[in-house]
C-alpha cells in the first residue's frame, strides 16, 4: 500500500485556502458593486448635483381678505465641502461680514454629524441662513471667487402690522429635537419650521412640498446643465394660503385696550365658532421674530417677568367669578332644583349654619332673572346647596357632584376645547374624587359652596368664558372655537363644523338670556347698554391673593348674535371697571365696523389706563 506524499497534500490545502480567499474577495466585490449603493452614491455625487427647490410658504389673510403674513426674498449661502478649495478666507469673511473664527466654527459644525445629521461632503450644506436681499448683492458679485459656495434662494416671513403675535406665531430654524421627531423625513438641518401659533399648528399646509433639480457636473465639478434636460426635475409645490376668522381692526383694538394691563380679550362668532379676535397682554411685535436674530429675541422675551410669550387667552387659568353663575342657573333649571319663579333670601349674602358668603345690597327675596341681573351670590349658593343635599334624587353628594361636573364638561369647562392653536390649557373642574381625597369623604354642599359663584377650585381660560357666552347666544350649543376660517383647496377638520349641545334645554337658555339682558339694562353691566343694538352681559369679580380680577362676558345683538366676547383683566377690580366697558367697545367695533366719536375717546382713555403690578410673579 503506497503512502501519499505529504508535500502533495500540503499543495492541495494551500490551493484550497487560496481559492477560498479569492472567492471571498469576489463575493465582497459583487456585493459592493451590485447590492450596495455606496459606490453608486459617491459616483453620482461626483456626476450629479441635486439642488432642493424650496416652495413659497402659504400666505395668511384675515376674514376680510387683508394680508397678515407674507414672504420676502432672502438667501442662504451653501457650501459643498468636496468642492471647497482655494478660497481666500479673509476675503470671504469680509464679504459676508463674519470673523475668521466664525468661519472655522461654522465649518466644524457642518462636519459634526451630531449637530448636522446626514452630513455629506458631496452635497450642499448650509453655511449662513436668511441673508436679506439688500445685503446679498455684494456676495453675489464675488461668488465666482469662492469655489464650492453657492446661493440658495429662500424667503423670510414678514408681518403686515404689529399685532396678533400669539395667534400668527413665527417661523424659525428647525431644532435637533424637531429634526429627530420628523417621521416624514421632510426636513433637513437648516430648514425652517413653524414655531408658534398658526405657523406651527398649520405647518404641513403652509410649508408646501419641496422640489428637486438635478444638475450634471463635469470631472472638475463644474455645472454643465440639467441632467436629461430636466426630465427628472421636480417642481416645488407652494404652500396653501390660510384665511383666518380674525378681524384685523378688531384685533388691533383689543390689543390697544389691554395696553398696560395683564389679561386677555377673546371674541367669537357664535354661529360658526370662528375667533374674531384673541388678544393677550403683554404682547410683542411679531416682526422682531424674523431672520437670524429670532433666537436672541425669543430668549429676551422668555426672560421677561411679565411673560409676553404667554398667551393668556388660552394658557391663563383664572377663577371665572360670577360669569360662572350662568352655568349654575342652567344646571339648576335642567335638574329641576329651581324654577324661574322660585325665590331665595339674601341678607347681604348666603347664611346657613354659621356659614356666610357675602353679597351686595339688593332686593330680597329674589328669583332667577333679577338674580342674574344683580349677580346675587346667595341665590346661586342656595341653588348648589339644594342640589348637593338632594339625597332622594342623587343618593349621595358624590353622585350629585358627578352629575354637576358632567354638565360643566358639556358646557366646555374642565378640558381643552380643541382650539387649532398650540398651548391650550384645560382649566379646573373638580370632581367627587378630588373632594373625597381633600376631606376624607367627609364633605357636603356647604364645604364646596364657593364653586357655585366661580371661586374655590374652579378655574377657566378666557377662551372658555367666551365660549360660554357663545353657547348662551346660540341657546344651548357651541362650535369648537377655531382661528382658521378656510384652507386654500382644503377643508377644515370636522370638529370645527359640528354643533356641540350641552344637554340643557333651549327653553332654559332663554331665561339665561333674559337675565343677562337685565344685567345690561338695570344691573351690573349697565356700562354695556349701547343705543345701537341689544347687548346681553354678565360681570365677574374674581377674588385672588391680590386685588380682584375684573371679568365680563356678553354677546350682541340679543336675538341675532354676531359676536360673543370675554374680557379678563388681572387685578382690575370689579367687573364693571374694565370688563364691561372694554367688552362694549369690542362689540360696537365689530357690529358697526367702527367706533363712534365718543367711543373712540373712551378707547383712548382705557388705552392710557395702566395697572401697577409691582414685582410680577405668576
Amino acid at each position: 500500500m503506497s503512502v501519499k506524499n505529504p508535500f502533495q497534500l500540503r499543495k492541495f490545502v494551500i490551493g484550497g485556502v487560496a481559492t477560498g480567499i479569492v472567492l471571498i474577495y469576489m463575493i465582497r466585490l459583487f456585493t459592493l458593486q451590485l447590492w450596495s449603493d455606496d459606490y453608486k452614491k459617491n459616483a453620482d455625487s461626483n456626476a450629479f448635483r441635486k439642488e432642493i427647490l424650496y416652495p413659497s410658504r402659504g400666505l395668511i389673510y384675515d376674514r376680510k381678505g387683508r394680508i397678515l403674513v407674507y414672504n420676502e426674498p432672502s438667501y442662504n449661502i451653501m457650501v459643498v465641502m468636496n468642492d471647497q478649495r482655494g478660497v481666500d478666507t479673509l476675503d470671504f469673511c469680509e464679504t459676508v461680514g463674519i470673523t475668521k473664527d466664525d468661519y472655522i466654527s461654522r465649518m466644524a459644525e457642518i462636519k459634526d454629524s451630531r449637530k448636522n445629521p446626514g452630513y455629506s461632503r458631496y452635497t450642499p450644506q448650509l453655511f449662513m441662513a436668511q441673508i436679506p436681499a439688500r445685503d446679498f448683492s455684494i456676495f453675489r458679485e464675488k461668488l465666482f471667487r469662492f469655489k464650492g459656495f453657492s446661493i440658495e434662494k429662500r424667503s423670510t416671513r414678514q408681518y403686515s402690522a404689529n399685532m396678533g403675535a400669539h395667534i400668527l406665531g413665527d417661523v424659525g430654524e428647525i431644532s435637533e429635537r424637531e429634526l429627530s421627531n420628523d417621521s416624514d423625513k421632510y426636513y433637513r438641518s437648516g430648514d425652517y419650521i413653524g414655531k408658534l401659533g398658526v405657523e406651527r399648528s398649520y405647518e404641513k399646509q403652509l410649508r408646501g412640498e419641496k422640489g428637486m433639480r438635478i444638475m450634471l457636473r463635469d470631472v472638475h465639478g463644474r455645472t454643465q446643465g440639467h441632467y436629461m434636460n430636466g426630465q427628472y426635475d421636480k417642481k416645488a409645490i407652494p404652500g396653501k394660503n390660510l384665511t383666518l376668522g380674525l378681524d384685523k381692526d378688531l384685533q388691533a383694538l383689543a390689543e390697544r385696550l389691554l395696553t398696560g394691563k395683564l389679561g386677555a380679550i377673546v371674541a367669537i362668532e357664535p354661529k360658526t365658532g370662528e375667533i374674531l379676535c384673541m388678544a393677550s397682554s403683554p404682547t410683542y411685535d411679531p416682526r422682531i421674530m424674523v431672520g437670524r436674530d429670532r433666537g436672541k429675541q425669543h430668549l429676551r422675551l422668555s426672560r421677561d417677568p411679565m411673560k409676553p410669550l404667554l398667551n393668556r387667552a388660552i394658557m391663563g387659568t383664572y377663577p371665572p367669578g360670577s360669569t360662572f353663575k350662568i352655568t349654575q342657573a342652567l344646571v339648576g333649571l335642567q335638574e329641576g332644583i329651581i324654577n324661574p319663579q322660585m325665590s331665595f333670601p339674601c341678607s347681604h349674602g348666603f347664611n346657613y349654619k354659621g356659614l356666610h358668603v357675602g353679597c351686595h345690597g339688593h332686593a330680597s327675596p329674589i328669583n332667577l332673572v333679577p338674580a342674574i341681573g344683580t349677580s346675587c351670590n346667595s341665590y346661586f349658593c342656595w341653588n348648589l346647596f339644594r342640589m348637593f343635599s338632594n339625597r332622594s334624587k342623587y343618593g349621595s353628594v358624590q353622585n350629585a357632584m358627578t352629575r354637576w361636573k358632567d354638565y360643566m364638561v358639556a358646557m366646555g369647562f374642565g378640558y381643552k376645547l380643541g382650539l387649532d392653536l398650540p398651548g391650550e390649557r384645560r382649566g379646573m373642574i373638580p370632581n367627587a374624587d378630588y373632594y373625597d381625597k381633600a376631606y376624607r369623604k367627609s364633605w357636603n354642599g356647604l364645604t364646596v359652596i364657593s364653586i357655585s359663584i366661580g371661586q374655590g377650585e374652579v378655574t377657566a381660560t378666557p377662551l372658555q368664558i367666551a365660549n360660554l357666552a357663545a353657547t348662551v347666544a346660540n341657546r344651548g350649543y357651541y362650535i369648537v372655537p377655531h382661528v382658521v376660517r378656510a384652507v386654500q383647496g382644503g377643508r377644515l377638520d370636522s370638529i370645527y363644523t359640528q354643533k356641540k349641545y350641552t344637554g340643557v334645554d333651549r327653553r332654559w337658555y332663554e331665561y339665561a338670556v333674559a337675565g343677562m339682558r337685565k344685567a345690561v339694562i338695570s344691573g351690573t353691566c349697565r356700562g354695556a347698554n349701547l343705543p345701537y343694538f341689544e347687548v346681553c352681559g354678565k360681570t365677574g369679580t374674581a377674588q385672588n391673593r391680590g386685588h380682584d380680577h375684573s371679568a365680563f362676558m356678553g354677546f350682541a345683538p340679543m336675538n341675532d348674535p354676531q359676536i360673543a366676547v370675554a374680557v379678563y383683566v388681572e387685578n382690575g377690580g370689579f367687573g364693571n371697571v374694565y370688563g364691561v366697558p372694554l367688552g362694549a367697545l369690542i362689540m360696537e367695533q365689530y357690529i358697526n365696523g367702527k367706533l363712534s366719536e365718543d367711543s373712540q375717546k373712551k378707547a383712548e382713555h382705557f388705552q392710557n389706563m395702566h395697572i401697577k403690578y409691582g414685582d410680577y410673579e405668576r
